[in-house]
C-alpha cells in the first residue's frame, strides 16, 4: 500500500517503524530532526512541512494513496489535514486521531469521509474501568463476533503446577520469567506466578477468577490517580459514571485546579509538590482499593505503584507510554494499561491489518496478536469442509459454534454464524493473517 503519516513523533514514528518494510510510506512533519532519524532507519519519503498547508502537499499532488493517517498531537492539525490530503491527493481511506470526544459524538468524521477515528484517551480510560469490573484481572478484551472474552491474570493464589480444568475457555498465551508463549494444548500446566491469558465464556473465567488470583481486591470502590493532566481526568470521569470514590493527585499545583475545574469538584485533588510519601498516611491514600499512575512518565508511574504496594494497596496499575518498561512493570507485579499514544499505534495497526471478514487484536504488549474470522450470511465457505492450518509452534486455532469453543485441529464443516479465531505469537502473526485470508 501507498501510506501517508501526517506526524513523526511516537506514534507516527512507530508505525512507519512496523509499516516501512512493507509498504510505501511517506511521512509529513515540520519538525526536520525527527523526520532525519526516520530517514537514517527506515525506508520512508520524508517531507518536511506543516500538515496543515496545501503547499506542504504540492509533491504529492496527483498520486493515489491507499491511506492518509493523521497522528499529531493536535485534533485541529489532524482534521485539517485530512481536508487537504482529500483535495490534494486521491485518497482511498483516512485515518485519524483524536483527543477530544466530542467528536466522537459528532457527525463531523461521516462529513469529512473520515474512515477511522481513534480516541485514545478513551480507549486507555475504558480499558481500567473494565478492571472495576473484572477486579483480579490484568487486562479485559471484548470483541464483535462473539461475547467471549479476553482476559489476563496472575496466578497468585496456587502452589503447584497443574491444569486450571477449563470448560468452554482456552489458555491461548502465558508469560513466565520475560518469555511470552502460546501453548499447544487449550489446557496446559499452570505454575504459581504466570500471567495467564484465558479466551473463553467469561461466567467461566469469573468462576476461575478467585481461585487464581488472591491478592487483588474483590471490589474496588476508593480509587487514587496520579497524574492530573487530560488523561487523568479522563480516567477520573470514567471512575465518576461508576460511582466510585476518586482522589486525583498532581505535582503540578496548577493542574490540579484544572482538573478540579473539569471534574466540577467531584473529586478530591491534592498537590503533591514536595512529595508524595506523607500522603499515602495523611491523606488516607493507603486506604485505597487502587492506585492508577496515568502521567506521561513511565519512570514516575513505576515508582508510585511500588510506594503504594510498601503502604499495602494491593492492586496498582501503571500506564505504559514506552514498551521497554512493559516487562519490567509485569515483573513488579504492577497491571500494565497502554497509554494513549500505545493505544493510538496499536489500534491504527490493528485496524490496517483487519477487513470486512477478518478482526486483529493484539495482547500481551504486542507479543501476541488473535485473528477472528466470522463466517457471515452469503459466504462462500458455508456447508464447506476447511482444513486448519499446518500444525506450527506458536499457533493456537479454534472454532466459537453457538458460543461453544472447539479445538480446531481437524478438518470441519463450517456454517453461517461461526467465528474462527486464530492466535498467534508475534513471528507468525503474518502467516496466520494470510491462511485466514485465503480460505
Amino acid at each position: 500500500m501507498n501510506i501517508i503519516i501526517a506526524g513523526a513523533g511516537k506514534v507516527g514514528f512507530n508505525l512507519a517503524r512496523t509499516l516501512s518494510p512493507s509498504h510505501s510510506v511517506t511521512v509529513i512533519d515540520r519538525n526536520a530532526e525527527a523526520l532525519q532519524r526516520l530517514q537514517e532507519s527506515l525506508d520512508i519519503l520524508p517531507i518536511n512541512g506543516d500538515i496543515e498547508d496545501p503547499q506542504t502537499y504540492r509533491k504529492l499532488i496527483d498520486r493515489e494513496a491507499d491511506l492518509f493517517i493523521a497522528v499529531t498531537d493536535i485534533d485541529e492539525a489532524n482534521l485539517i489535514s485530512t481536508l487537504i490530503a482529500d483535495d490534494r491527493i486521491a485518497v482511498e481511506r483516512k485515518f485519524i486521531r483524536l483527543k477530544n470526544e466530542f467528536f466522537a459524538k459528532s457527525s463531523i468524521r461521516e462529513k469529512l469521509g473520515i474512515n477511522e477515528a481513534i480516541f485514545p484517551l478513551q480507549l486507555t480510560s475504558e480499558t481500567i474501568r473494565s478492571l472495576f469490573v473484572y477486579p483480579r484481572a490484568n487486562n479485559v478484551k471484548s470483541f464483535v463476533y462473539t461475547d467471549f472474552k479476553l482476559i489476563s491474570l496472575r496466578v497468585t493464589g496456587r502452589d503447584e503446577a497443574a491444569p486450571l480444568g477449563l470448560e468452554n475457555a482456552a489458555v491461548v498465551g502465558i508469560e513466565r520469567e520475560r518469555e511470552f508463549w502460546i501453548p499447544s494444548e487449550p489446557d496446559p500446566v499452570i505454575e504459581p506466578g504466570d500471567l495467564v491469558y484465558l479466551f473463553g465464556d467469561e461466567k467461566e473465567i469469573r468462576r476461575l477468577c478467585p481461585s487464581l488470583e488472591t491478592e487483588a481486591p474483590e471490589a474496588i470502590e476508593r480509587c487514587v490517580i496520579f497524574g492530573a493532566g487530560e488523561l487523568g481526568i479522563s480516567i477520573a470521569r470514567k471512575l465518576l459514571e461508576e460511582g466510585k470514590e476518586v482522589k486525583l493527585v498532581d505535582r503540578d499545583i496548577r493542574q490540579c485546579e484544572i482538573a478540579d475545574e473539569a471534574l466540577e469538584g467531584e473529586v478530591m485533588t491534592l498537590s503533591c509538590v514536595y512529595g508524595t510519601a506523607s500522603l499515602f498516611e495523611e491523606e488516607g491514600l493507603a486506604h485505597a482499593d487502587v492506585v492508577i499512575a496515568a502521567t506521561s512518565d513511565d519512570e514516575y508511574n513505576i515508582i508510585k505503584c511500588l510506594e503504594a504496594k510498601e503502604h499495602g494497596v494491593r492492586k496498582v496499575v501503571a500506564v505504559n507510554n514506552e514498551m521497554e518498561y512493559y516487562n519490567l512493570m509485569h515483573r513488579l507485579g504492577i497491571v500494565v494499561v497502554r497509554g494513549p499514544k500505545m493505544s493510538a499505534y496499536h489500534t491504527i495497526i490493528e485496524k490496517i491489518h483487519s477487513s470486512r471478514v477478518v478482526t486483529e487484536r493484539k495482547y500481551c504488549g504486542g507479543k501476541g496478536a488473535l485473528f477472528l474470522r466470522k463466517i457471515f450470511p452469503g459466504s462462500h465457505l458455508i456447508g464447506e469442509t476447511i482444513k486448519p492450518m499446518r500444525r506450527t509452534e506458536g499457533v493456537m486455532l479454534l472454532r466459537i459454534h453457538d458460543e461453544e469453543m472447539h479445538p480446531f485441529v481437524e478438518p470441519v464443516m463450517v456454517e453461517e454464524g461461526d467465528v474462527l479465531a486464530a492466535f498467534a505469537v508475534e513471528e507468525e502473526a503474518d502467516s496466520v493473517e494470510s491462511w485466514l485470508n485465503g480460505l
